[in-house]
């Protein structure tokens, strides 16, 4: 489908919000923000997806466009490799203004994805090309691309490597990525075990594409994000000193790992705690830049800001674990910490050296013990998602002006649910997820706050008390690796103890998860052992019968990765 041509008007829903005070009694506000929940449509197939990864990525501006990828009706040509747990041709789209916009196509008939949309409304991502990868037996190859008002540009690859990714793009159309390339590397950054050559960062520009390098004495880098200033930030192998920490299946990097800033054509090691992996999470317009990096011995993690100068570790809540996920242009971090003796983790808000607990709300969701920050636009508004203390129950919620509201609750009227599955929020207060409806679909969708004379929001006094959300109640069918994996990014490498509960049962391909009779919010299947790097990778997974890979793609949902004498399928079980 061209540009142009619309899909339709989408589905509008309206929701009233309350918020409960962090204070205990907790007690309803007498105003709570509203919205309209905009469903973002398809392309003619079931679900439709926004970008959600390990690092931060952009999918909504502040014109409230958004990009993302939704199904069309035709099967995808790689039934070994399907892009989407529904194995149908995926299209990227572009959302604005009511209108839904399939993006060009690099060869009609096959896949593509958005990964980014800048301010001016550039999208990067990439697309198939309708080419078998000769170095990776049957895989489908895949070219970081550019959306420019929905005309496609290929971007290529490095060194006459055969994938490659857009990650970013920044206002003055400069795209950050990363590629193959064609020398042999076990250790390969973007999906060891599975792909055997090196990764290397790139920068486009001008119609050309650049390798960056890499840290002294690393053989591997990924570009992840660029700011207007042009600077690129990702993460590099620094040794070839194995990294235990690293290695762990949340993170998937083997070796010693550390973060760079790319500038004035020279890759900067932004520095470490003294341990042996540091990952950068998000990049801001002044060069700041947050992620997490491990204290001498890998003992713990903290979270990190880089003020273009020194890193500086913002602490915890007295455990030993914490992530900085976001920064906003004004220099708020949002991320998450653990509190004394690691038993529960909570999300923060950190500015001018101080860092607020936003807690989570114990009177009207006892269970979901933690809560984790996800995004926070300029003027200190946070989205975030609530947790049980297995992982295996989320609650989304908004924060602004020192009130949660649980916004899982308070959408209930429209059926959809967002659970941990937000990804950004503007500074409008629009906020973008995917969401699942009660017949397990997922849907992008766009939360407009009302104004208050807008006739299509009720009176927020109609709301008394927090509702439910809807019951939902069979396994998920999406989403793609890269959504599937999203909580990884949000907890990586974390492994919550608790005083209460053990930990979930281990499935026969080592994921741990909820018992099979268990019933979830987001109902998302065994998460397979599988690098969250993967998650900018194209979303595949692996039809029942097929030989699964050790470590990717996985088997698609309801199969599992089955041993069987030296080699696994993916099995129905």
């Amino acid at each position: 489908m061209k540009i142009g041509m619309k899909l339709g008007m989408p589905m509008l829903m309206v929701a009233t919000l309350v918020c409960i005070e962090l204070t205990s009694p907790a007690r309803l506000c007498a105003q709570g923000p509203r919205y309209k929940v905009i469903d973002l449509g398809t392309s003619g197939g079931p679900q439709s997806y926004l970008y959600i990864p390990d690092q931060y990525a952009r999918v909504l501006n502040n014109s409230g466009a958004v990009a993302g990828w939704a199904d069309t009706s035709t099967f995808d040509s790689f039934p070994s490799f399907c892009f989407d747990q529904d194995c149908l041709v995926s299209k990227a789209f572009q959302w604005q203004d009511g209108v839904h916009t399939d993006l060009d196509e690099l060869v009609p008939g096959f896949s593509n994805q958005a990964n980014w949309i800048n301010a001016g409304g550039l999208v990067a991502g990439f697309a198939e090309n309708g080419e078998i990868d000769p170095l990776i037996s049957g895989f489908p190859e895949t070219h970081a691309v550019l959306w420019n008002n929905g005309g496609i540009v290929d971007l290529g690859t490095l060194a006459g490597g055969y994938e490659s990714i857009a990650s970013a793009v920044n206002s003055k159309g400069q795209v950050a990525g990363w590629a193959q390339n064609t020398i042999p590397d076990s250790n390969s950054m973007a999906c060891p075990g599975f792909c055997t050559t090196e990764t290397r960062a790139f920068l486009w520009q001008n119609g050309m594409i650049q390798d960056l390098g890499t840290l002294q004495g690393g053989t591997d880098a990924m570009a992840l994000l660029i700011n207007d200033l042009g600077q690129v930030v990702g993460n590099s192998y620094t040794k070839s000193k194995p990294s235990a920490y690293c290695a762990k299946p949340q993170i998937g990097f083997p070796l010693t790992t550390g973060a760079f800033i790319w500038q004035e054509g020279k890759m900067k090691d932004l520095g470490n705690f003294g341990g042996t992996c540091t990952l950068a999470s998000a990049l801001n317009n002044l060069g700041q830049v947050v992620g997490l990096s491990t204290l001498k011995d890998d003992v713990a993690q903290h979270p990190f800001l880089w003020d273009g100068e020194r890193l500086k570790d913002l602490g915890t809540f007295g455990g030993s674990l914490g992530n900085a996920i976001a920064i906003s242009d004004t220099g708020k971090v949002a991320g998450w910490a653990s509190v004394s003796g690691d038993q529960a983790q909570h999300a923060f808000l950190w500015e001018q050296g101080a860092m607020t607990d936003l807690g989570i709300l114990p009177d009207t969701l006892p269970d979901l013990v933690n809560s984790f920050a996800v995004d926070v636009n300029s003027s200190g508004q946070i989205i975030g998602f609530l947790a049980d203390s297995q992982l295996a129950n989320f609650r989304a919620f908004v924060w602004q002006k020192g009130h949660m509201y649980d916004l899982d609750a308070l959408i209930a009227s429209s059926g959809l649910q967002l659970g941990s599955e937000v990804a950004n929020i503007n500074d409008l207060g629009e906020i973008a997820g995917n969401a699942t409806d009660v017949n397990n679909q997922s849907h992008a969708v766009l939360l407009v706050p009302c104004d208050a004379n807008d006739s299509d929001c009720p009176d927020a006094t109609a709301d008394t008390k927090v509702r439910p959300a809807p019951a939902i109640t069979s396994p998920t069918k999406n989403l793609n690796n890269a959504m599937r994996l999203m909580l990884r990014r949000r907890l990586a490498p974390l492994e919550i103890p608790s005083a209460k509960t053990s930990p979930g049962p281990t499935s026969p391909d080592g994921a741990s998860g909820a018992p099979k009779d268990s019933t979830p919010i987001l109902r998302t299947p065994p998460l397979p052992i599988v690098p969250p790097s993967l998650r900018q990778f194209p979303g595949r997974c692996t039809r029942e019968g097929m030989e699964c890979p050790p470590i990717f793609p996985p088997c698609c949902a309801g199969l599992t990765c089955v041993p069987e004498s030296t080699r696994a399928f993916c099995l129905r079980i």
